[in-house]
């Protein structure tokens, strides 16, 4: 899985589980609320069956309704109904509201034997969303009645009361979530459109530097050509040029090296191969380099057989690159490789007697573009890309690499590749 399907899974994870969270909280709301509306009714009915307790203005023409009794009044009994439901209404809202509850109701006032005597203008069909608090009262109004009443009130839709209560909660929660959500989404797509651009850049300078290719090796074809019949005068000026070919080819080289590496489409495919004739050829021949341009190095292969499951080319580029960054960092070079088999793993080690790396840079030479802060560094040609490739293509062969290092004395960079058998 690439590194960044998996920056993606996390996001997706954390915006989940940020949602998850955030409906904890809103249950944890919506049960909160539920506990102090019920603490709020239980308030509001301790009030409301006090105030109905004793005789007065209203209890009394409430009794007069439920016992249609309409001797005291000079209205019909459909009117004294009317107006004691207004009234006792009215009354019931605004002990509710003193105790902080807005929410819609009705009411109904009946016996122990479900005989109903008075209901709320507003009434309500039982659809199985309300939810009722029975209040018992007592008092003036059980004793007219010689019966046990009971002042039921109810409520409809409360959740939706609830979460309207929330809102503070529920709306800045669901604008920072969306934000949040925009941000990610608009960071992807950032992503994605730099990585087109990229992947296109790239694409573009890779097919520019294979074109490139063919002149350069015409070149130095030529120039070789011209080598052999050259007077002593143009002698030096073919060697000027095969130079700056020879030195243009590197970086072309290093260029699709790099290119390859970062397109990840199957650049490496790793299949079983003996490395020993690569690492010896790659050897000799870079003795001959030694002899040509005069400098000093041995190796010491141990072993005939070096069974890897690899991509050999890349494998070979990863150490050439050691040798030639032995040869630069060094003033009169002695380069030394040692090849052998230990534990299941080949060793490689190139050692060399150059300027070293210090401790501080040793953690930062296998960075991309990174170059030590030396004395030869402006003697030194490069793009600070050796390094980086070479631990790119120990990682993907599951290798390991370790450097030891003295400044002024020199450096040996450890290789270690899984053998494999079969």
């Amino acid at each position: 899985m690439t590194r960044r399907k998996i920056y993606i899974i996390v996001l997706v994870v954390s915006v989940l589980g940020l949602f998850t969270v955030q409906y904890q909280y809103l249950r944890i709301g919506l049960n909160l609320a539920k506990v102090q509306f019920q603490k709020k009714i239980g308030n509001a009915a301790k009030q409301i069956k006090e105030d109905l307790a004793p005789e007065n203005q209203l209890t009394f023409l409430v009794g007069q309704a439920i016992t249609m009794d309409d001797s005291y009044f000079t209205l019909s009994m459909d009117s004294i109904k009317d107006a004691s439901r207004h009234f006792l209404n009215d009354f019931i809202t605004h002990r509710l509201t003193e105790n902080g509850i807005d929410k819609d109701f009705s009411y109904r006032l009946y016996t122990k034997d479900s005989t109903d005597y008075l209901t709320a203008p507003n009434t309500y069909e039982n659809d199985g969303n309300i939810i009722t608090y029975p209040i018992e009262i007592e008092g003036y109004l059980p004793i007219l009645m010689k019966k046990n009443l009971i002042l039921e009130l109810q409520f409809k839709d409360l959740t939706g009361y609830f979460l309207f209560q929330l809102n503070g909660l529920i709306i800045p929660s669901l604008i920072f979530m969306a934000a949040i959500i925009f941000v990610i989404i608009w960071v992807l797509r950032s992503f994605y459109w730099q990585r087109n651009v990229i992947t296109t850049t790239n694409d573009f300078i890779n097919n520019l530097t294979h074109e490139l290719k063919t002149p350069v090796f015409s070149i130095g074809l030529a120039s070789k050509i011209l080598n052999e019949n050259a007077t002593e005068v143009q002698k030096p000026v073919i060697e000027l040029i095969q130079q700056q070919t020879d030195r243009l080819k590197i970086h072309i080289d290093k260029v699709l090296e790099l290119s390859a590496l970062e397109s990840k489409r199957g650049v490496l495919h790793l299949e079983p191969v003996d490395f020993f004739p690569s690492l010896k050829q790659l050897c000799q021949e870079f003795e001959k380099l030694a002899q040509l341009e005069g400098f000093n190095f041995q190796y010491d292969i141990q072993g005939t057989n070096f069974p890897l499951k690899a991509e050999k080319s890349h494998l070979e580029n990863a150490i050439n690159n050691l040798l030639d960054n032995a040869k630069k960092y060094s003033e009169a070079p002695v380069i030394s490789l040692k090849a052998f088999q230990k534990d299941q793993w080949l060793h490689i080690e190139v050692a060399d007697n150059g300027i070293g790396i210090s401790k501080k840079e040793r953690e930062k030479i296998f960075q991309k573009y990174y170059r030590g802060s030396h004395n030869r560094l402006h003697q030194v040609m490069g793009y600070g890309l050796g390094l980086s490739y070479v631990m790119e293509i120990l990682r993907k062969h599951k290798g390991k690499i370790a450097v030891e290092s003295l400044q002024e004395k020199g450096t040996t960079i450890s290789l270690k590749l899984p053998i494999t058998h079969g």
